[in-house]
């Protein structure tokens, strides 16, 4: 007789479901604070209980910066055909770029056709502008020396160790490909045992992940009733339309366009019920730091082993994606950028649009992948066309909100293109990868797909 299953195992729930109930109590708990006006909860909220948040945020982040690094040089090492590791980095940067001028030119439409810049009041505007003129104006002095030419630039590290220090992911990127290729073309006898240590190091960051994601309800809480506490639901009243407008170009986005992209190009290979269950801990961790970053070392656990997507693709395609794909934060760009100029009255000619498609696609490779980077990226589109840049005070106060739903977007955008980049490469549904030139190094924990704990079979009698 086989020994049955404890019953408090079998009825554990699943990290998801614990994330979300973290998620809907800290949004009761700080709005009610707010909506009551209980000044001195809110201030405590603020004191002793967002610190939670913020420590299970910094211990997330703590990895993101090695496990780029590791990940990408153990990836990269591992396609010693350079044809094949060009082909692979021009499908990811292609898939990249064209989603993300999609993800512009949906914000574009739905902006046009649903106007939210009309619905602001003169007297609406003015007190938004008065409230939050201030910040917006250090937004603006903080970007206004980037340029698209010095985030080329600023691609190629002087020190990759102060890149690492200050977790500049673009040149970490740069350097962690560098090392990968040279490591690819080297005597095996050499490469093997610095790969050897770079593949170690990543299985290390990984059960790193596993630990902390133990605190995510409670740092999910924490940071939500942080947020309500502080802005509550309000201020949704008064931007309801441009609120709506960007979360229905986000929903179209995520599931219509990589929808579409996974059924076209993989097929029944990936189910679209299959991606978005397993995604679910991802996105909702994305939501509540809103930082492609932060949710990095969870995004590549989960591609590689619920998603199956081998380990050579996930290494390479991810961390390039959390630096460089920014497709929730573009189609914010288009909506935001045409809000703004109707509340001026400054029509958007179709050359205005197309330089706004243009400028944003670009702007996003060299955006950081961190709570708020869109408003860079938003100054850099505003002075492109000729809209005035403090017009950002209109959707400071409600910033932070979006940027929590349009990071589910860009997390839910790199594993769509993991997953399509591994099909083309026949590398989805194994996770094990040889090295062509070490027989005996495997960089995939099994040659199976991992099932979730929720559809683990019970044991009984």
């Amino acid at each position: 007789m086989t020994e049955a299953s404890p019953p408090h195992s079998r009825r554990r729930l699943a990290l998801h479901w614990q994330i979300v109930i973290g998620l809907i109590a800290g949004a009761l708990f700080g709005g009610t604070v707010n909506a009551a006006g209980w000044s001195e909860i809110a201030s405590i909220t603020t004191t002793y209980v967002r610190p939670i948040g913020t420590l299970f945020i910094r211990l997330i982040t703590m990895i993101a910066a090695p496990l780029v690094l590791t990940s990408l040089v153990v990836g990269a090492s591992s396609i010693s055909d350079p044809k094949k590791l060009g082909r692979i980095g021009v499908r990811t940067i292609v898939l990249y770029l064209l989603t993300t001028a999609a993800a512009i030119s949906i914000g574009l439409v739905l902006a046009r056709l649903i106007r939210p810049g009309s619905g602001v009041s003169e007297s609406a505007s003015a007190r938004l502008l008065a409230s939050y003129g201030e910040q917006a104006g250090a937004r603006v002095e903080g970007a206004a020396d980037v340029s698209f030419i010095d985030s080329l630039l600023n691609l190629v590290p002087t020190n990759p160790f102060a890149a690492l220090a200050g977790g500049n992911m673009l040149q970490i990127v740069f350097f962690a490909l560098i090392v990968g290729v040279a490591l690819s073309l080297i005597a095996a006898d050499k490469a093997q045992p610095v790969v050897r240590f770079f593949d170690g190091f990543t299985d290390v960051l990984i059960k790193i992940v596993d630990i902390v994601m133990r605190m995510a309800p409670y740092g999910v809480f924490a940071l939500i009733a942080a947020v309500t506490a502080d802005f509550g639901f309000g201020i949704l009243s008064t931007l309801s339309w441009y609120a709506l407008t960007v979360l229905a170009g986000l929903a179209f986005h995520l599931f219509v366009v990589y929808g579409g992209m996974l059924r076209l190009l993989v097929g029944v290979k990936m189910p679209l019920r299959r991606f978005y269950r397993e995604m679910g801990s991802v996105q909702l961790l994305g939501f509540s730091s809103s930082s492609s970053a932060a949710t990095l070392p969870l995004n590549m656990e989960t591609v590689r082993e619920k998603l199956g997507v081998s380990e050579r693709v996930t290494s390479f395609v991810l961390p390039l994606g959390a630096t460089m794909n920014m497709d929730g934060t573009a189609l914010y760009q288009g909506v935001a950028a045409v809000f703004i100029a109707q509340v001026y009255g400054l029509p958007l000619t179709m050359m205005d649009q197309l330089t706004v498609v243009l400028t944003a696609t670009m702007a996003s490779i060299g955006t950081a992948a961190v709570p708020g980077a869109g408003l860079v990226m938003l100054v850099i589109v505003l002075n492109a066309i000729g809209v005035p840049v403090e017009g950002i005070a209109l959707i400071l106060g409600i910033d932070r909100l979006l940027d929590m739903c349009r990071t589910v977007v860009n997390v839910t955008g790199d594993a769509a293109v993991a997953v399509i980049v591994a099909a083309s490469e026949n590398e989805l549904g194994t996770r094990s990868v040889a090295m062509p030139w070490a027989p005996d190094v495997q960089l995939g924990l099994s040659d199976s797909v991992t099932p979730s704990p929720e559809r683990e079979p019970e044991m009984v009698p």
